[in-house]
């Protein structure tokens, strides 16, 4: 697949399969967030890899306690008050029981380290893409990041006390397509507004 390709037909997938990919697939996925550009080549992206469906599972019911416990109102961003509505309902998922959960931390002083996080995930998904796997941005680990239940249970897996979670991305086979790759459908975009000047 040629790179404008994957870039344009990439969708985000929320039902996968049970099946992990294969470790070769998933470190093609790391080794192209690894070279995503960041801010004065400082490289300080911190990948968590993870596979353990009993840490994903334990990390989607904390979140789900943590969101349970917000209010949100008219003001609160659309998605954050869906996970916050969902939350409140019971039985909310934030990975979408994705086999493959990739949390991307920086420092926390730095000030690039939303961009070098979003270069990095964003690598991620057009890799993905090409690779036939499904993804999808979730953002919950990082309206969580100071989470001090969450942050206790990162540390204990590599999270250093200098660190924060600045964005995450499931990774897994689609499920429901007719042919088991992601949705490629090309759609119009009519918003992100464009202006030449010449």
């Amino acid at each position: 697949m040629e790179a404008i390709d994957a870039i344009m037909t990439r969708r985000s997938t929320r039902r996968f399969k049970a099946e992990v990919p294969a470790d070769d697939l998933i470190d093609k996925l790391v080794r192209a967030g690894r070279y995503a550009p960041s801010g004065s080549n400082s490289q300080s992206n911190h990948f968590f890899v993870v596979t353990d469906k009993t840490v994903i599972d334990e990390l989607a019911r904390m979140a789900e306690e943590a969101f349970a416990k917000m209010e949100a109102d008219d003001d609160t961003y659309v998605s954050l008050k869906s996970s916050i509505m969902q939350a409140k309902k019971g039985g909310y998922h934030f990975a979408y029981h994705a086999p493959v959960l990739i949390i991307v931390a920086n420092k926390k002083d730095y000030g690039n380290n939303v961009a070098d996080v979003a270069c990095a995930i964003e690598n991620i998904m057009i890799a993905a893409n090409d690779l036939d796997l499904g993804t999808c941005w979730v953002n919950q680990l990082r309206w969580l990041n100071e989470d001090e239940a969450i942050l206790a249970y990162l540390k204990e897996r590599g999270l250093k006390d200098d660190e924060r979670v600045y964005g995450s991305v499931i990774v897994g086979y689609p499920d429901g397509t007719p042919d088991g790759k992601p949705h490629r459908k090309m759609f119009d975009h009519k918003g992100n507004e464009v202006t030449y000047i010449k």
